[in-house]
């Protein structure tokens, strides 16, 4: 018994691994002292006999008869295994932890290994064990209960109930495990118990559909007798219906189908089929937990559980296995119809719209059950009208009731997508259809069907993508417009490049052309129908929109291109290499030669024809590009088809940009015919000639400025579609970038004034006006003729036209835009008071009396003029401020997309020469950013981090000179520059050009700037320098920072007060450290030490003797950077420590403190002077060791070493 007791406790344990493992070891334990028992059969037929003689049926015997048969244990069983048994089954009933389920499993295995017990042995040691009495609490009752339903559940999962094979020894005639009489006995008490107590219920008869089970898959003789006991119990004397004894029923009917099922199920059920359409009513009622009686009327006497419960009956998946075999199942035919069994028993009652919360939480939980085992066919029976109403009502808001099980069943469908991408396209169907609704995702606030189509496969989103075009004439079309632009956008879903060819090609034909004829055989797909009715001209605009943002997108992503053995990552190309906007001007350019099934939506003018012609062939050429030069070329390539499709789509401002970058490319360095130039014509000869009278000899716009200068028009564009493209074409076309290049970039980062911004934009309106004008004279000049002759022969006219335009010149001029405004009720307001007040009554009040009218005199009159120029001037300064705030917010977003470009070189071209060029006007953008413009700081902030403080690389060919005055402007910025963050920028930015300058040989430069900022910080009072800032230069360059030591020692004595002493103290000490990391600096050092140590001396001498204000933490400073600079004399010219540091002076140093009357109570000093002493005048041993400073310190001490190593002893002692 002592091997076995400690195992029980752990069967209690509240972690499953434990209370498994514990199971295994009792069993285990238990199999062995049963294999070493020896039974007694003697002992065993004379309790046999007595049995058999004892005849009576009084109480006493009835008493007897189960610890009689408990006592039968011990006959055949080691002494252990009847305490085990006895135990775990007493163990049931205990309310400790997870007992009960410990104890269960244990039992339920020790049963099924033992031949030795019989069933009817341990249903009475159940039931004896879990008697209820009068005395009992609630809590002991339910305990007891839960003991009784826990044993028979062990009975039957073990299989004694049901067990055929004989006892392996008795001594009587009875050799039976299991018997009928046990089998009835269990059922009955099941049944009782589930009647007993509602809550029960639902496990009682779940237990007996397991002993149904088991009695189907046994061997033993009395099957029959005890199958036809269970229909008697089940169908003649339980009469009411419950979703118990539907799940029971169904699982019967599939065993024993012979049966007269007519008979049992009337008359509550007219067909013998449950899931028949005829019973699917009664048995919708039944299901929601309603007991009918057997006339079908429900029994409110008959509670069906008890409080509601949120777990799903076990009845549900009996019938969800009848109707759904699932795929395990295949031989199985489902029976009934899913679909009206979800229509009926589950939509229109589950979920009907008098249905309580409790019931549709069930409904969810069903679908779920459900989706797990639906096919292709079954699954869109599920999306039922009531159902799909009720999630999105409870997605769309976080305090709905059932919002927690709605995303439940959220993330059960996109599980099952993911387990069965190929439902994916079915799936969504159902989301966006007729009962659902096609903004789904946005009603419900969640990306269930972008999830979803993140899950599908690639055949999936083009089959979706064809049943959204297919439904073109169907659905809204700007919704199927906006899905196909979401499958673009979302990187995250599988697309082939057909699929998004098929996107491209839907939107072009219906954004730029009109379809007159279906050609069935081409190979664009939406030419094969024709839509009815036709486009209007808003779905045309939205298409062309669609296809802009489309373009925008694929362009911004980036594709793996194999080419040859390489694999190679580029942006705004397809998996063919072939640039997307080339694809898409491929597309077009084949539909205007298609006349015969469309026509062009917008006809372009000849001028308009010929330069598309023009670029077309341009765009064509570049594609001859040698591979090396393939990279700029690509970039001018989309720059340029970006422009021709902003022609097609009626989105080009003019077509001067077309010109600009036409003439650009066609001198390029990559440009295949570049030495057989072509004459210009038209208006490029002519503007060219108009530059050369303006002035002979001015220098040649660079191509790459001219792309530069469309680049940044793109960026003016409110359009993401052109930054995206701008931005693209510029990364290509980075290495060609040249000095004016950044001098382009560089002028869009300049701050100005909103007022200067407002002017800019009024001299753009003019210029715009004036070309107008210009085109309206043009348009006139074949009437100029009959306008002259006319003004000759009327001279009257003439007065006439001057008198008209004397008055016309007098009036207020509000503009054309006022015309269309709204009247402000404000300002009308503002305008009556201002008349009022002067008598006059506005003509908005009607007088009834008529009254002469009153003339005002000149003095009114001016009166009302100053009044109302008040209103007018207060309007117009409201109207100009919010101009100007406008402008200067569209500036700031400008100049965000113009930091972009700048990111694009940085990162592209980290070793060009022109890289520096960049830091000063960054620099200015964050010192001059305001506080509403915080983005665009932290922006600059960003580039210069890490294209330009962290930049791994650096430019090596670049202009010394340049850089030099580079850093001097950095420095020179730093003087004026207040806040922690700018002088960290400032500070990495300058190191950035130090080294730089560095590897150009140009050092003296770096040491003069530097030199001229570290006397600026010390000598000066307001000085913005501080310590951080030149830290990031002696850790960066060590090297080109010690050649400053002299200097900063000298700016030390001269600095404007004991702070900023201190503090070159702390750069020195910076400075001493970093020799480790410096070779070849003996020499150095020793000719530096000696003056570092006079100047030391001086000012701590100065100190003691109140010539100098350092304070006691500041002169520990200075005697820590004379310790510092001691040890590394000491670790480089060790024979000359003495002779630098001068140790008597040290001591009298110590003195002067300990008689100062600043110092003297400054013990820590005192130390410190004494370690100055000891480390410069200690004597070089032989075996001293010289890597171990710490002990060279204690042994310098003048005591022998005896008296040190009893020093030590007594410190360990005590």
């Amino acid at each position: 018994m002592t091997t076995t007791l400690p195992l029980f406790w752990h069967l209690s344990s509240s972690s499953k691994k434990d209370r498994l493992d514990a199971s295994v070891k009792l069993v285990g334990a238990l199999e062995q002292f049963q294999s070493q028992f020896t039974p007694n059969t003697t002992a065993a037929s004379q309790t046999n006999a007595a049995a058999a003689s004892d005849d009576s049926e009084d109480e006493d015997a009835i008493a007897t008869t189960s610890s009689r048969k408990s006592d039968e244990l011990g006959l055949l069983n080691s002494q252990d295994v009847a305490y085990s048994i006895r135990r775990l089954i007493r163990g049931l009933a205990s309310p400790r932890e997870s007992s009960r389920l410990g104890f269960a499993v244990a039992l339920t295995e020790l049963l099924s290994r033992i031949d030795t017990v019989t069933c009817d042995q341990i249903v009475n040691l159940i039931l004896s064990s879990s008697k209820t009495q009068g005395s009992m609490t609630g809590q002991e009752e339910r305990d007891v209960l839960f003991a009784r339903l826990f044993g028979f559940m062990s009975v039957i999962r073990s299989g004694l109930l049901v067990r055929a094979a004989p006892l392996a020894t008795s001594a009587s005639s009875k050799t039976e495990s299991s018997s009928p009489a046990s089998f009835k006995q269990v059922v009955e008490e099941l049944v009782a118990l589930g009647e007993k107590k509602s809550w029960l219920r639902e496990s009682a008869w779940f237990t007996i559909g397991l002993a149904i089970d088991a009695l189907h898959g046994s061997e033993v003789a009395w099957k029959e007798e005890s199958v036809d006991f269970v229909f008697d119990q089940l169908f003649v004397s339980i009469t009411i219906w419950s979703p118990e004894k539907i799940a029971l029923t169904l699982k019967l009917q599939e065993l024993y189908p012979a049966r007269d099922w007519s008979k049992l199920v009337a008359p509550t059920f007219k067909n013998p089929k449950l899931l028949s359409s005829s019973n699917l009513q009664t048995l919708s009622r039944i299901l929601k937990e309603s007991s009918i009686d057997e006339e079908g009327h429900k029994d409110p006497s008959k509670a069906p559980s008890g409080t509601w419960k949120p777990q799903l009956h076990f009845a549900w998946d009996v019938i969800l296995e009848q109707l759904l075999p699932g795929p395990n199942n295949t031989k199985k035919q489902p029976k009934g119809s899913l679909q009206e069994f979800f229509k009926v028993v589950v939509d229109e009652s589950l979920f009907s719209t008098t249905s309580s919360p409790q019931r549709k939480y069930w409904g969810f939980q069903v679908f779920q059950n459900a989706l797990k085992r639906v096919t292709d066919e079954t699954m869109p029976m599920l999306f039922t009208r009531n159902f799909m109403r009720s999630w999105i009502n409870h997605l769309s808001n976080k305090d709905r009731y059932l919002h927690k099980i709605a995303q439940q069943t959220v993330t059960e469908v996109q599980a099952f997508v993911k387990d069965k991408p190929q439902l994916g396209f079915s799936l969504i169907l159902e989301l966006t259809g007729v009962n659902g609704s096609q903004q789904f995702d946005k009603l419900t606030r969640t990306k269930t069907v972008e999830s979803i189509l993140a899950s599908m496969t690639s055949e999936g989103i083009q089959n979706y993508v064809n049943h959204l075009f297919s439904q073109f004439n169907e659905f809204d079309e700007t919704w199927i417009a906006d899905q196909v632009v979401a499958l673009i956008r979302n990187g995250g879903i599988p697309k082939s490049d057909e699929c998004i060819q098929t996107v491209l090609e839907w939107l072009i034909v219906y954004g730029l052309f009109v379809v007159k004829k279906k050609s069935s055989k081409s190979s664009i797909t939406v030419l094969r129908q024709v839509p009815n009715p036709p486009i209007s001209e808003e779905i045309r605009d939205v298409c062309k929109s669609r296809l802009l943002t489309c373009l925008g997108e694929l362009s911004g992503q980036t594709a793996v291109v194999q080419s040859d053995d390489k694999t190679t990552k580029a942006s705004a190309i397809a998996s063919d290499g072939e640039l997307w906007v080339a694809k898409v001007v491929v597309t077009v350019k084949a539909l205007e030669e298609d006349s015969k099934h469309v026509t062009p939506a917008n006809e372009s003018e000849e001028e308009e024809k010929e330069l598309l012609m023009k670029a077309h062939e341009q765009a064509a050429k570049l594609k001859e590009v040698l591979e090396e030069q393939r990279e700029p070329a690509r970039g001018a390539e989309l720059l340029l088809l970006s422009l021709i499709l902003l022609q097609y789509c009626g989105e080009g401002q003019d077509s001067d940009a077309v010109e600009s970058c036409i003439e650009a490319i066609s001198r390029m360095p990559f440009w295949p015919s570049k030495s057989k130039k072509s004459k210009k014509k038209g208006k490029e000869k002519e503007k060219q000639k108009a530059k050369e009278a303006e002035g002979e000899g001015e220098e040649e716009i660079e191509p790459i400025d001219l792309l530069a200068d469309v680049i940044i028009g793109f960026l003016e564009a409110s359009t993401s579609y052109l930054r995206t493209i701008a931005n693209q074409a510029f990364g290509y076309l980075a290495a060609l970038v040249k000095e004016s290049t950044v001098d382009l970039l560089v002028s869009q980062l300049e701050r100005r004034t909103p007022a200067e911004l407002a002017e800019n934009d009024e001299e753009d309106e003019d210029v715009e006006m004036e070309d107008e004008e210009e085109e309206e004279e043009e348009e006139d000049e074949d009437d100029d003729d009959e306008e002259a002759e006319a003004a000759g022969s009327g001279g009257e006219d003439e007065e006439g036209d001057e008198s008209s335009s004397d008055e016309s010149f007098g009036e207020i001029d509000l503009g054309d835009d006022d015309e269309d405004e709204e009247i402000d009720p404000e300002l009308r307001n503002k305008i009556e008071e201002a008349l009022r007040v002067h008598g006059i009554k506005p003509a908005t009040e009607e007088d009834d009396e008529e009254e002469d009218e009153e003339l005002m005199d000149d003095d009114q009159m001016m009166a009302i003029d100053a009044q109302l120029a008040q209103v007018f001037q207060a309007r117009a300064n409201e109207k100009k401020g919010a101009k100007n705030a406008n402008a200067q917010r569209e500036a700031t977003h400008f100049k965000n997309r113009v930091l972009d470009l700048v990111d694009i070189f940085l990162k592209k071209q980290p070793t060009n020469p022109l890289t520096p060029r960049f830091i000063v006007p960054l620099v200015e953008v964050i010192a001059g950013s305001g506080q509403d413009e915080m983005q665009l700081r932290d922006k600059a902030k960003g580039i210069l981090r890490s294209r330009v403080s962290k930049a791994k690389e650096h430019p090596s060919a670049v202009d010394a000179d340049e850089v030099a005055e580079i850093l001097q402007a950095l420095h020179g910025r730093a003087k004026k520059a207040h806040g922690s963050d700018i002088m960290e920028i400032l500070g990495t930015s300058s190191v950035y050009l130090a080294k730089i300058l560095v590897q150009a040989g140009k050092e003296s430069a770096v040491e003069e700037a530097y030199r001229n900022s570290l006397q600026d910080f010390l000598t000066r009072k307001n000085s913005t320098f501080n310590t951080a800032f030149f830290k990031f230069f002696f850790q960066r360059q060590p090297a080109q920072a010690w050649k400053l030591r002299s200097s900063i020692l000298e700016l030390a004595a001269q600095a404007i007060n004991s702070y900023r002493q201190a503090q070159s103290l702390q750069l020195l000490e910076l400075l001493i450290n970093q020799l480790r990391s410096m070779e070849n600096q003996v020499e150095a050092v020793a000719e530096f030490m000696p003056s570092l140590r006079e100047a030391l001396l001086d000012l701590a001498n100065k100190a003691c003797s109140d010539q100098s204000k350092l304070t006691a933490p500041q002169l520990k400073e200075l005697l820590k950077l004379a310790l510092a600079s001691a040890r590394q004399t000491k670790r480089l010219a060790p024979d000359t420590v003495s002779d630098v540091w001068q140790p008597d002076e040290w001591s009298m140093l110590k003195q002067n403190l300990e008689q100062s009357s600043r110092f003297s109570s400054s013990t820590g000093l005192h130390k410190m002077c004494n370690q100055m002493v000891q480390l410069t005048s200690q004597p070089q041993g032989k075996g001293e060791n010289k890597k171990s400073p710490t002990k060279r310190k204690r042994k310098a001490d003048a005591e022998p070493e005896a008296k040190g190593k009893a020093k030590t002893k007594k410190v360990k002692a005590s």
